[in-house]
């Protein structure tokens, strides 16, 4: 059965000049970000589900905690069989304060079948630069389990080899942010005039001069001198600045599903297509709308879409006119054009240098 075409046509507003976000949700600020933490460490009290005896770290690792306890014995005596080797894995949020807690993951890096009832020992956790920043311990929560027979059948449910420490972490060295006199805004979706834009809207609140764009990701905002003990209060007040991003016209095209994702902007210039045994028109013919006397009005251009879809071998006649690419595909999919269909028509239109936007098939 032939499927359906999807058309998300997000025309949300008439100009993206009314869209107005706040600067919160555009740009992350320079230094204030999550930091990943990594360390290793030991597993012990697990049922029979460590590492096997060939593991010779699990063994060294396990032979060497022991001994800066105090405890010396010899690794070719130990059986690990209750002990795992694990890497454990944490976020450090920013300005994170010494006693903060933090969730931790325990992942397996040996042959353990199981961590489900072991219990994490003392494991520092290192950030980027080689310094540690927190210790887990605690018991690790599995929320799957592994059991077998004798003769080697094994029923497994979702990953045991893998757990969490709620609140396991604990932070021992705290991490403060040295704004000093300028801050920088990194964008998300990098874009020349979303750039300009902030930059005239950060200005209009702090005077002008105070920001500049580095480039079409970076922003530059010089911290007044009556904020440089108020870092919290300056952040916010930047947050808090309204700016209406501009994006590039883009078309995003899912064969499979048949969805069509495309802005308000996506505009197709005059083009006739013959699909098979298609034949589409798409004319476009403007009209001027002339205020009445004395209303203060504008005089206004308004285009007037006309679509027509024949199949059949009949001639195709085309008119010197365009329109937008949401009316192509609304009108294909009145008549039940197949997915694959309007993924070929959209590339050839595309490869005229009829469709003025960036298109992508997923």
């Amino acid at each position: 059965m032939m499927k359906r075409l999807v058309l998300i046509f997000f025309l949300l507003f008439a100009s993206t000049d009314v869209l107005a976000v706040r600067v919160k949700d555009l740009v992350e600020i320079q230094g204030v970000r999550e930091n990943r933490l990594a360390g290793y460490g030991l597993v012990v009290g697990l049922n029979g589900t460590g590492d096997k005896a060939g593991s010779q770290f699990t063994i060294r690792s396990l032979a060497n905690m022991l001994r800066n306890m105090g405890i010396t014995v010899d690794p070719n005596m130990l059986k690990v069989k209750n002990v795992a080797a694990v890497m454990v894995t944490a976020n450090l949020p920013p300005f994170a304060k010494s006693s903060q807690k933090l969730d931790c993951t325990v992942s397996s890096v040996g042959d353990a079948s199981s961590l489900a009832g072991g219990t994490l020992i003392s494991a520092p956790l290192h950030g980027p630069d080689g310094k540690v920043y927190a210790l887990a311990q605690g018991p690790v929560s599995v929320g799957g389990f592994s059991v077998g027979g004798a003769s080697g059948s094994e029923v497994t449910k979702n990953f045991p080899t893998v757990g969490t420490i709620p609140g396991g972490a604990v932070v021992e060295r705290s991490l403060d942010l040295d704004m000093g006199r300028e801050m920088i805004l990194v964008m998300n979706s990098p874009d020349f005039t979303t750039a300009h834009r902030m930059v005239e809207s950060i200005n209009a609140r702090l005077g002008s001069g105070a920001a500049k764009a580095k480039d079409l990701s970076t922003i530059q905002v010089e911290v007044p001198q009556e904020y440089w003990d108020r870092t919290v209060e300056f952040i916010a007040m930047i947050e808090s600045v309204e700016v209406s991003p501009d994006v590039r016209a883009r078309v995003i095209v899912n064969e499979r599903t048949g969805t069509v994702v495309m802005g308000n902007n996506v505009r197709i210039s005059t083009v006739a297509i013959a699909h098979g045994n298609l034949s589409i028109e798409i004319t476009e013919d403007p009209a001027v709308s002339q205020p009445g006397p004395f209303s203060r009005g504008v005089t206004a251009v308004t285009p007037q879409t006309g679509i027509r879809v024949e199949e059949g071998g009949q001639r195709l006649v085309m008119l010197p006119t365009g329109t937008s690419i949401g009316d192509l595909v609304s009108a294909l999919n009145a008549i039940g054009v197949a997915p694959r269909d309007l993924v070929i028509i959209l590339q050839c239109i595309k490869r005229t240098g009829a469709l003025h936007a960036d298109l992508e098939v997923i």
